[in-house]
């Protein structure tokens, strides 16, 4: 692990122990001492990058920061290794264009937090070969990810996409004062997010009409293309629509309690990946 911070590296093994011991604690790991131990650390990037097969990018979510990252990166690693970057939005084109090698560039793109949510989007530019983005997808698998093909670039990528149309309908429907900030989490984690957790959309509708997707497609087909006519738009977005929700969000978190409450999702990530994987394997 780098970081152009000295500061943030020296706080490195105490928080990534503490998120060892949340692994221990679900009977996701063994050893929390054998996770920490594995890794090294350096401020050295030459030193880094020295003898890696593969390099995961983490850098500030900006075009101009991943430009010269990627510039430093293609510099100083061997052109059969491959360069992933874990951007959530900045499609690879935009950053590897100029590259001598551009052919070796992808985009791996984890969910928060990663060690806990297993997906990984992995996608390429047009010119990233095919034999890279195997070799990326096959690395993801092997230490327990479960990667996917984006075989476009777009905006966004696929996650982020659904994320956020579920999110401009969210502060539609809050802002509209048709349901409150409290009430349209739980519609989402006592309800859909139930379904969620181990369906997918596609896999949901088969099951919720007698004879399958054609069924549900033909029963509710009507009634979805009616709502998709007034469809939340990009104004949901805008500073003082987001302000008003926020600001009349009654049980909304102190930015002093926001790590404690992180710290219980990533229990609460484990506990449910652990109940998973023992279905998985009954």
């Amino acid at each position: 692990m780098y970081d152009i911070s000295a500061e943030l590296l020296a706080g490195l093994p105490e928080k990534l122990q503490e998120e060892s011991q949340i692994l221990v604690r679900h009977k996701l790991a063994e050893n929390a001492d054998t996770l920490v131990n594995a890794i090294a650390y350096s401020n050295d990037l030459q030193e880094a990058l020295s003898g890696a097969d593969f390099v995961q990018e983490n850098g500030p979510e900006r075009l101009d920061a991943k430009i010269d990252i990627f510039a430093e990166l293609d510099r100083l690693v061997p052109l059969d290794v491959p360069i992933a970057s874990s951007t959530s939005s900045i499609v690879a084109s935009l950053f590897s264009e100029q590259l001598a090698g551009r052919e070796r560039v992808l985009i791996g793109h984890p969910v928060n937090p990663p060690h806990l949510v297993p997906l990984v989007e992995v996608c390429g530019a047009s010119w990233t070969k095919e034999a890279v983005l195997i070799k990326a997808y096959d690395i993801y698998a092997s230490i327990g990810q479960v990667p996917v093909r984006v075989h476009k670039e777009i905006d966004g990528f696929v996650l982020n996409r659904l994320q956020g149309a579920l999110l401009a309908e969210a502060l539609k429907l809050v802002g509209e004062g048709i349901i409150s900030v409290e009430d349209l989490d739980k519609t989402v984690k006592d309800g859909l997010g139930l379904r969620w957790a181990f369906m997918g959309p596609f896999e949901t509708i088969e099951l919720n009409a007698p004879e399958g997707a054609e069924d549900y497609f033909s029963r509710y087909g009507p009634v979805f293309a009616k709502m998709a006519k007034t469809p939340a738009g990009a104004d949901v977005f805008d500073k003082g629509w987001t302000q008003k929700i926020t600001e009349n969000w009654e049980g909304r978190l102190p930015a002093s309690d926001i790590a404690g409450r992180s710290n219980w999702r990533n229990e609460r990530l484990a506990a449910l990946t652990y109940h998973k994987n023992e279905q998985d394997k009954n």
